[in-house]
């Protein structure tokens, strides 16, 4: 793709994820699957260059409403971002628009306003206000800043960076130096994570579902977080272990490799499709024995004395559960816009009820 076809492609996924209730990343994913013309060079500069729009989407907005957009969009908001953050001139901004093959049409009158409004301009001012330079909803500044206090701007501008990818030791397969290795043999570079014993922290973003390591189930994809929060739950062989908010069976993974393969371990979640998807990812990574059970806490409550072998509770229980995903921001950066104050009540709700319920398991 020519860089104008990759500015025209960017401008069309923007506004798909606009549009679309689903994370941006599926919206993209589901974008480039349908396009298979589209190149991994291509693939990676069409993300690249979406995600660092919607990560600075409020400050652009800002741009924009300063300058007397008569609208604010995808193409006018990757204008600016072309201008105020990539350091694009006039001349270069309407060289990439100039309505070529694949190239986004010509600039508009108004559209040749803006971009004479943001010659010079660097895309973070003083005068933005407090929730933009953060880039959050002004309605959630006070809650974060009563929770995070002096270094609520600190996190707010972490969240606003890229997240790294990191990648879980399957113990069951081998050891972290094993793991190093194999990844290093297929050009792969990675680095011990500065927490978790059974983390690598990769060099930039390789195609890992390629790598004989990720394929034999020696590695899986998992944040250096998620990686503590199952080890901290202290799951050993031989216990009856329960993961009641399982999604998509990341943690599950994690409990069944310190089990190793004795005890009990049953994995919940209410959306039977999302938990489905545990069951190729346990195959691949030798995890043998897990349940997989669709349902809420208060389903398994209800007939948990009439389901040996869990009828006895459990030794522990983890919830990871449905919440807010503000410390997901920089692997999901269009969720902060997402999330109103009434979805955050009723997270608080189903959280108290959720812990009730898993306190008698």
């Amino acid at each position: 793709m020519t860089p104008g076809a990759r500015i025209a492609a960017t401008i069309e996924l923007l506004a798909e994820i606009e549009d679309e209730p689903r994370p941006a990343d599926q919206v993209a994913a589901a974008y480039t699957r349908n396009r298979r013309y589209i190149g991994s060079k291509d693939r990676r500069a069409l993300s690249e260059m979406t995600f660092a729009v919607l990560r600075r989407r409020a400050r652009l907005d800002w741009w924009l409403g300063e300058a007397g957009a008569e609208a604010i969009d995808a193409r006018r908001r990757v204008v600016a971002y072309l201008l105020l953050e990539q350091g694009l001139d006039g001349a270069g901004v309407a060289a990439l628009f100039d309505g070529g093959t694949y190239r986004p049409a010509a600039l508009t009158s108004a559209e040749e306003i803006l971009v004479a409004a943001f010659a010079g301009q660097s895309l973070e001012t003083a005068a933005q206000p407090p929730q933009v330079r953060g880039e959050v909803p002004e309605w959630l500044l006070p809650r974060l800043r009563a929770s995070l206090g002096e270094t609520c701007a600190a996190e707010l501008r972490a969240l606003t960076q890229p997240a790294p990818v990191d990648l879980r030791v399957n113990r069951l397969k081998g050891s972290r130096e094993d793991a190093r290795a194999a990844l290093a043999e297929g050009g792969i570079l990675a680095a011990e994570t500065p927490l978790s014993p059974l983390g690598l922290r990769l060099s930039g973003r390789p195609a890992l579902q390629a790598a004989p390591a990720f394929r034999d189930g020696l590695v899986e994809p998992q944040d250096e977080a998620s990686q503590l929060a199952a080890l901290l739950t202290g799951a050993r062989p031989g216990m009856a272990v329960l993961d009641l908010c399982a999604g998509a069976g990341g943690k599950t993974l994690a409990l069944a490799a310190e089990m190793a393969g004795q005890g009990r371990l049953l994995a919940m979640d209410r959306d039977a499709a999302r938990l489905e998807r545990a069951r190729p990812r346990l195959a691949r990574a030798g995890c043998a024995g897990v349940e997989l059970r669709p349902g809420t806490p208060a389903d398994l409550a209800a007939d948990l004395a009439a389901a040996p072998p869990f009828a006895a509770g459990f030794d522990r229980v983890l919830v990871d559960a449905p919440c807010s995903g503000s410390g997901a921001w920089r692997r999901h950066p269009d969720a902060r816009w997402r999330l109103g104050a009434s979805d955050l009540e009723g997270y608080l709700t189903a959280q108290r009820e959720i812990l009730e319920q898993a306190a008698g398991l």
